[in-house]
């Protein structure tokens, strides 16, 4: 098991690389269990939680083509051919390591009327329970039964029908399996109370482009005109808003500029005006956007939320950067309980943040000091990154393999900009 060792108090500069959007991929990839032709997709990060999710196709029959790319590149585009599909079973040895992996079910019910499916796992972030997809997709004729630990679906004789689906929260897998789902079922499917996040826009630009029709694009209420069959698709991942605004805390904290080149400012709108009101200069640029440090951090109050609101995928990053703000600021954790798992291993750095049921009270301290510490899940694992690139003396972060399911060559990221940062293996 590897470590991530890190030699903190470098000034982060110069333009950083932003890599196609893990929780897009991981959305776009079952799109190709919708047609029996090719569907490409390009800008795929080189993620663990990529490669595991083609596995997963791959087990099922889907076939794999890598174009090309060149190893050192970022990203890479594969094609991917659904045409035999030979299983439709989602094993738990898969779906146990990766919650995404539900996504394959809508796609195989809508096109073969059947679909097992292992209950998920992922990260131990907190209860994430699947039952808002399962009604969706009952909304439409479905079949649910759960057994020995999977869940068993098949369509009505004739397929899945259009039906109305109104969520009672925002469920951002839920509102993609609904979608996938819709696409394949016969008449008008209306979503109601739908997420709207920038990687639910790209799911719908995807299906589009294979030949969807879905109206209300980017807003809480999508109707979709279910066709006999979809197409395939030459399609691009949007840039990753995460990685985006976890980079942009790098610079915060380490009092560096840096460009994120490929980044999109009209994804990040709730994100960047949190930086901003910390006093980091933000402007986009021809390529992307520029962050700059200006002096030292102004605290903050925040609270995640469905998007447009803070995104809970940021709150560990930014409770790293603010635990050297110059006052107290205050993180308010509205989606997933268990999401401050972070805050010891922070502490054994010297940050000072006391945790109240769902809210942080994080006061900035003077210094950070290196520490061995224990990554969690995917983003605390991040937030370990970034107090180590501001901490005195050497940060080792171990268990890195959940940040190699989120971030695209990390170390070889940050030590372009200037971060003294490698990885050896974990003794």
């Amino acid at each position: 098991m590897d470590r991530i060792v890190i030699r903190g108090g470098a000034a982060l500069s110069g333009r950083l690389p932003i890599s196609g959007a893990k929780n897009a991929a991981l959305t776009l990839l079952p799109c190709a269990l919708l047609t029996d032709q090719p569907l490409t997709l390009g800008n795929l990060p080189r993620l663990a939680d990529v490669d595991g999710f083609g596995h997963l196709l791959n087990g099922m029959g889907v076939s794999t083509a890598t174009a090309g790319t060149s190893p050192d590149a970022f990203g890479r585009t594969i094609t991917l051919d659904a045409r035999r599909i030979s299983s439709t079973t989602a094993p738990y040895d898969f779906v146990r390591k990766m919650r995404a992996s539900i996504l394959v079910l809508g796609p195989l019910i809508a096109r073969m009327g059947e679909a097992t499916v292992s209950l998920p796992g992922g990260c131990a972030i907190g209860n994430r329970p699947i039952d808002l997809h399962l009604k969706a997709l009952e909304q439409l004729g479905a079949e649910i039964e759960i057994t020995a630990g999977y869940v068993k679906a098949t369509a009505p004789d004739g397929g899945l029908r259009g039906g109305r689906i109104t969520f009672p929260i925002v469920s951002v897998g839920a509102t993609e399996n609904a979608l996938m789902a819709a696409s394949l079922a016969s008449g008008e499917t209306v979503i109601d109370n739908a997420a709207r996040e920038p990687e639910i826009v790209d799911l719908c630009r995807c299906l589009v482009a294979m030949g969807s029709e879905i109206e209300g694009i980017g807003t809480e209420r999508l109707v979709v005109h279910g066709q006999p069959r979809l197409g395939g698709a030459d399609y691009k991942v949007m840039p990753d808003r995460i990685e985006a605004g976890s980079y942009a805390c790098a610079a915060a904290i380490t009092g560096g500029e840096l460009e994120l080149v490929g980044a999109d400012i009209d994804d990040m709108g709730a994100i960047l005006a949190a930086l901003s009101e910390t006093g980091l200069d933000v402007a986009a640029t021809a390529d992307g956007i520029r962050v700059a440090a200006n002096g030292r951090l102004r605290p903050l109050t925040l609270s995640t939320a469905p998007y447009p609101a803070f995104p809970t995928d940021m709150q560990a990053q930014f409770m790293a950067m603010l635990a050297l703000a110059d006052g107290a600021s205050v993180l308010t954790e509205t989606i997933f309980e268990n999401r401050y798992m972070h805050v010891p291993e922070l502490s054994r750095m010297g940050a000072d943040i006391q945790v109240h049921g769902r809210t942080a009270v994080v006061r900035g301290v003077d210094k950070l000091v290196g520490a061995d510490v224990m990554a969690t899940d995917l983003r605390a694992s991040m937030s370990l990154v970034l107090a180590g690139l501001a901490a005195e003396g050497e940060t080792r972060v171990h268990r890195v393999y959940h940040l190699d399911r989120g971030y695209e060559r990390l170390e070889e990221k940050l030590s372009a900009v200037g971060a003294q940062i490698e990885r050896e293996a974990d003794g």
